[in-house]
């Protein structure tokens, strides 16, 4: 070891001695201390535990309320805490919370994202985001495929469920349902085209008028009729 280091290695070591020499009467009083301290912790994370077990209960109640609408009147949420050991215990307290669903009956439930398919997903994420709307601090939320799979009343009712969550914060909606599109507050056609080789993609905000007939062509496919520009229209009164 180069000289120049010696006083470094002379000041660690004399740390390193002192941290040794400590009395059994310092150690009895830390020893007292970590005993509070873990008691006070241990206080306060069972205050934690009862209320996340109580909010637990409530959030199943209110999504479960919201889950038939949406076509999943056979699907089953829960909220589940379980204790962490000891060695986890942190600063959010001394539980593990999950979201579980059980899709069909006599099925085992299991985590959201492994569980729930793409569509499913999006349905339960959307009941979610309506029971926790009153409450959300997020400013804008975006939807995509939500009514992946569903049509007429079930469409619907998400587009309802939407327009409840669109009270509180800013909602983005991709859909390819008319019921679904008619409860925006405002319309962009998302359209693409071929220009000299290249694909473009056009986003284009939509006037009433307009709106009317992109929702209409979305009821009757390519060839707009009468009965479908009617339909738009109903859809687009206020509900």
């Amino acid at each position: 070891m180069p000289v120049v280091e010696l006083p470094a290695l002379l000041a660690d070591l004399t740390q390193r001695l002192a941290a040794l020499d400590v009395s059994e009467a310092e150690i009895a009083a830390l020893t007292r201390q970590t005993t509070i301290t873990r008691a006070a912790y241990m206080e306060t994370a069972e205050h934690v535990s009862a209320a996340r077990q109580a909010a637990a209960t409530q959030l199943a109640e209110a999504v479960s309320a919201e889950l038939p609408p949406l076509r999943l009147d056979r699907a089953q949420f829960f909220a589940e805490i379980t204790r962490l050991p000891e060695t986890d215990w942190g600063a959010s307290g001394a539980d593990s919370v999950r979201f579980l669903i059980a899709t069909n009956p006599g099925q085992p439930a299991g985590p959201l994202g492994r569980i729930a398919s793409g569509g499913e997903l999006s349905r339960l994420m959307l009941a979610l985001k309506v029971v926790f709307s009153t409450n959300s601090t997020v400013p804008t939320l975006v939807f995509d495929e939500v009514d992946s799979g569903i049509g007429g009343a079930t469409a619907a009712a998400v587009g309802d469920r939407l327009s409840r969550v669109a009270d509180g914060v800013q909602v983005l909606v991709v859909t390819h349902s008319p019921q679904v599109a008619a409860r925006g507050a405002a319309h962009l056609r998302v359209s693409k085209s071929d220009a000299g080789g290249r694909t473009e993609t056009a986003v284009t905000p939509l006037k009433p008028a307009d709106r009317r007939e992109e929702i209409a062509r979305m009821l009757a496919g390519e060839t707009v009729t009468a009965a479908a520009r009617a339909a738009a229209k109903s859809l687009l009164q206020p509900i």
